[in-house]
């Protein structure tokens, strides 16, 4: 969640139990869910940014954990990170990204029935908020955005695809993403668009990396 939705959830605590080590140079901290996984790797972006941690190779945030690898100092780490109290209402500090999308999916009417609303009104509901990149999974550059009230989230679909185009546009659970390759994929699809959504050339090659934040902005027909 983010922006109203979490707008009544309290800062983080980062419990002693939370973190544990992994390895010799690396901490998992274990949290409650991705409201509070985007609050912390918020707070740590801002925190290295600003020179206030102790060195960190990478931060990799996922569904309910973020590690903290290539730590020379795991202890002096983990006793900064129970200082720690990130506000899962400023965490979305990340750049803006806009994705033109052409509403155009397949599985739009069915998304639609299952909201009890029009495909319009799908539309409208979906363009409406603004997303915030929690974490990266499945395939190099798939994002797992967050920000679509929780009550429209979708089941995936019972049969997957066998093959779904790269740039679609699609729900599953409470999550939106955007498939950067062609690949099978379950998820409900809303549409499409054409924006490059992994360059190897590029730093980070991941257009939507975790903590970016996205608006989706709907196009009439033609291509995205």
């Amino acid at each position: 969640m983010t922006g109203p939705e979490a707008a009544g959830v309290g800062p983080v605590a980062v419990r002693p139990g939370d973190v544990r080590p992994v390895g010799e140079h690396a901490l998992l901290v274990e949290l409650a869910g991705t409201t509070e996984v985007t609050a912390l790797h918020g707070w740590l972006l801002a925190r290295r940014e600003a020179g206030e941690l102790p060195p960190i190779g990478e931060i990799v945030p996922a569904a309910r954990t973020v590690l903290l690898d290539g730590v020379p100092d795991t202890g002096a780490l983990a006793r900064v990170l129970r200082t720690a109290r990130p506000d899962p209402a400023a965490a979305a500090s990340g750049p803006l990204v806009e994705v033109p999308t052409v509403y155009d999916g397949a599985d739009l009417p069915e998304v639609a029935r299952l909201w009890g609303v029009s495909p319009e009104a799908a539309v409208r509901i979906h363009t409406e908020p603004e997303y915030v990149v929690a974490f990266c999974g499945f395939a190099p550059g798939f994002g797992y955005l967050t920000g679509l009230p929780e009550r429209y989230g979708v089941p995936r679909r019972a049969t997957p695809r066998g093959s779904v185009p790269a740039g679609s546009v699609a729900l599953a659970g409470p999550y939106t993403g955007v498939y950067p390759h062609p690949s099978p994929g379950g998820w409900q699809l809303l549409g499409r668009t054409g924006l490059p959504l992994w360059d190897a050339a590029r730093t980070p090659p991941a257009l939507l990396a975790p903590g970016t934040r996205v608006r989706f902005t709907p196009l009439r027909g033609g291509t995205a």
